[in-house]
This record gives C-alpha cells, sequence and structure tokens, in this order.
C-alpha cells in the first residue's frame, strides 16, 4: 500500500460494502488504519453527510485517501469534489482505479455498491491505494483542476 491510512465512508447502500471492504483491506495490511466516518447501519440516512466527512479528513491531510460508496457512486463523488485537495473518482472497474491515480492524482474512490460486485470492488481498491500517480505530462493537468 502507498498509504496506511485511509477515511471511509457510505450511505445505507453502501453500508454493508463499506464493512466487507474494512474487513478485507485488514486481512491483508494489518498495520493498516482505517478511520470509518459512518454510516453505522443500513438504515436510511442521507449521503452527504458521509461524504463531507470523508473528504474533509483528506482536504485537511489527516490522511492521503478515501474511499466513499454509496449506490450510484454519483452523490459521494459530487460531494466530495466540493472540497479544496479533493479529486474523487468514481470507478466502476479496476483499470478506471488504477487511471484515476495514475493519470489523475485521484485521492477518493467512489464506489457504486449497486453496480458492482464486492470482489470487483476491492480490486478497485486495493489496485486504487497501490497505484502511484504517474506525474509528468499529467502533473500540468491536474494542477489546472482547482478553481
Amino acid at each position: 500500500m502507498i498509504t496506511n491510512q485511509v477515511s471511509i465512508g457510505s450511505d445505507h447502500a453502501g453500508f454493508q460494502l463499506k464493512e466487507e471492504l474494512k474487513s478485507r483491506l485488514l486481512q491483508i495490511s494489518p498495520e493498516f488504519i482505517m478511520h470509518d466516518k459512518g454510516c453505522f447501519s443500513d438504515q436510511s440516512v442521507d449521503y452527504p453527510d458521509y461524504a463531507h466527512e470523508v473528504a474533509k479528513s483528506v482536504s485537511l491531510g489527516d490522511v492521503q485517501m478515501g474511499i466513499l460508496i454509496c449506490g450510484s457512486g454519483n452523490g459521494v463523488c459530487m460531494c466530495a469534489n466540493k472540497h479544496m485537495g479533493v479529486r474523487a473518482a468514481l470507478c466502476w472497474t479496476k483499470e478506471i482505479a488504477s487511471l484515476a491515480r495514475l493519470h489523475n492524482n485521484a485521492n477518493i474512490i467512489c464506489i457504486p455498491a449497486r453496480f458492482v460486485s464486492s470482489d470487483e470492488a476491492f480490486a478497485m481498491v486495493e489496485t486504487f491505494l497501490k497505484t502511484a500517480f504517474e506525474g509528468g505530462r499529467h502533473e500540468r493537468r491536474t494542477e489546472k483542476i482547482e478553481i
């Protein structure tokens, strides 16, 4: 892993997947530190409440990376990208997760819980956390993202 501290959050639609990802990540890296920003059950909640907490922890530099999960992945991605210094990427394959890191220096992966299996989600997260930003020509482009 390129980072050992990650914030994770979800809404009710992503709760079960969040719990599974936390467990699987800790199995492969016991030294891994997961900051769970909620939600903490499958009872209906508002996704912005949790997306903003994860994004804030990345924006403030408390952690380097974040994982957000909701039904489509879109809502949490939109919320996270409102924070300075956050580059949240909606991913649905491990190839997209890799490119989000390599070319866009994404620091939060957003996952659509209703559209990917837990194995696909784990492969995306593992790829995302292990892939370093390529820099080079992409550096200039990522510097133009924030307004």
